[in-house]
């Protein structure tokens, strides 16, 4: 087991009430890193209503999320370049803090806006990486022509899932919490607390039944990723989403960082057992509406997805420094950027690489040099690099695919997928 892994064992310890002593032996860290884990993973938690890792940054914008960072476990990423923070130590990977979701009324409510690339207001003198053009959004697609972006991470959130009809968790009205009241939990977020998971599952399997993978067909949008992976450019697609969506896409599951987890997998939630189990094996027993649990322990089985309590996959903390390290063009999508530690990965790119936004409402703008986007080069001594097209992510992959020149190739490659699944196109 790496380290990234036994960080992540002990944060999911911490959240099931062991010890600290047990949960750092079971872990097989040291007295000291369990220390700073529990200092940042359980004493906050304290003073939230559920022991969850989620975190919002409250200096940033909102936009409607979905089947995304709402269930989303946050431990500590490595700091930012050039941060007086220790980065290259576990401590940079341990811990988490809580906080409740209440950012309902700040989410994006209606159809889109007109799809618009934003026109910056820079200062006087300032250097943009966009200048040579009149849209930053052709500046970006003539650099990917011109091969001077070879490595492009997307990041994702829900809202490039909801024109597949899956809801969303935050709309007023339709979104999912909106409408959990038949359940009668004690506060929404409650259906992916991990600790309410243990004493009533029903509600959360009976939601995971409305939004099982295999319903839904994939968007435009993440046929935008897709193609991408044909034209050798993908090097990481980080999503918050918890849809399957990309994997339905075609996209190489090895490309694909799921930060929150999936329904792919499946594992007992019995600490000594942890007998994995398929995404088949757990639909079958959902659509009985039966509760799956353990054929050796008798425990509850749940789908990898992270719950409140729960630590963030290893795999997340593998990949996000290396791959932030190579990354030329980075593209974030329909997402909040409101969890942790998802929002603040943005900033892990290199200083010079242009960014990309494509969203309903600007997002994840801050009041400091580097730390968050920088749409109207605020800052003087920053490189205006950050991008932003408001709207529907469809249309803008559409937009983007058009100045790329490969509108035609996105209309054929989503519309491949529906012929060969006898699938219906209008969906």
């Amino acid at each position: 087991m790496d380290q990234g892994e036994m960080i992540a064992d002990l944060a999911q310890l911490l959240g099931e009430s062991l010890t600290l002593d047990e949960a750092r032996v079971s872990a097989g860290v040291s007295k000291e890193t369990a220390a700073k884990v529990h200092d940042a993973h359980v004493a906050p938690a304290k003073d939230g209503p559920i022991a969850n890792t989620e975190t919002k940054d409250a200096s940033r914008d909102a936009d409607c999320d979905g089947l995304d960072a709402d269930n989303a476990a946050a431990a500590v990423v490595p700091p930012s370049p050039g941060s007086d923070e220790v980065s290259d130590s576990e401590e940079s990977y341990a811990g988490s803090s809580s906080g409740s979701d209440s950012d309902d009324d700040l989410a994006w409510s209606g159809p889109p806006p007109p799809l618009q690339v934003y026109s910056p207001l820079l200062p006087a003198g300032a250097t943009s990486l966009f200048a040579a053009s009149d849209s930053s959004l052709e500046a970006i697609a003539d650099m990917v022509v011109a091969g001077k972006a070879k490595n492009v991470i997307v990041m994702a959130g829900a809202g490039i899932s909801t024109d597949a009809g899956i809801p969303d968790f935050r709309s007023p009205g339709t979104g999912l919490y909106d409408n959990l009241q038949k359940f009668n939990l004690p506060h929404p977020e409650a259906i992916f607390s991990i600790d309410y998971f243990r004493r009533n599952p029903k509600p959360f399997y009976v939601l995971a039944k409305e939004l099982y993978p295999g319903q839904y067909v994939p968007t435009q949008s993440h046929f935008f990723v897709k193609l991408l992976e044909q034209k050798g450019l993908l090097l990481r697609h980080y999503t918050q989403n918890i849809d399957c969506l990309e994997r339905t896409a075609g996209i190489d599951p090895e490309l694909i960082v799921e930060a929150h987890g999936s329904f792919h997998t499946a594992h007992c939630i019995g600490r000594k057992c942890r007998q994995e189990y398929s995404q088949a094996w757990v639909k079958e027993h959902i659509f009985r509406d039966d509760i799956p649990r353990c054929s050796s322990c008798d425990s509850l089985v749940k789908p990898d997805i992270t719950f409140f309590g729960e630590g963030l996959p290893s795999r997340f903390f593998e990949l996000l420094v290396e791959d932030f390290a190579r990354c030329d063009l980075l593209i974030v999508m329909g997402t909040s950027l409101l969890v942790q530690p998802f929002a603040s990965i943005i900033d892990h790119v290199g200083p010079h690489v242009p960014r990309l936004l494509i969203n309903r409402m600007r997002v994840g703008e801050s009041k400091a040099p580097g730390a968050g986007f920088d749409f109207d080069g605020r800052f003087d001594k920053s490189l205006h690099r950050d991008a932003f097209v408001a709207g529907d992510s469809d249309e803008a992959c559409a937009l983007f695919a058009g100045h790329l020149g490969w509108l035609d190739e996105l209309v054929e490659l989503r519309a491949s997928h529906i012929a060969k699944q006898g699938l219906d196109l209008a969906k």
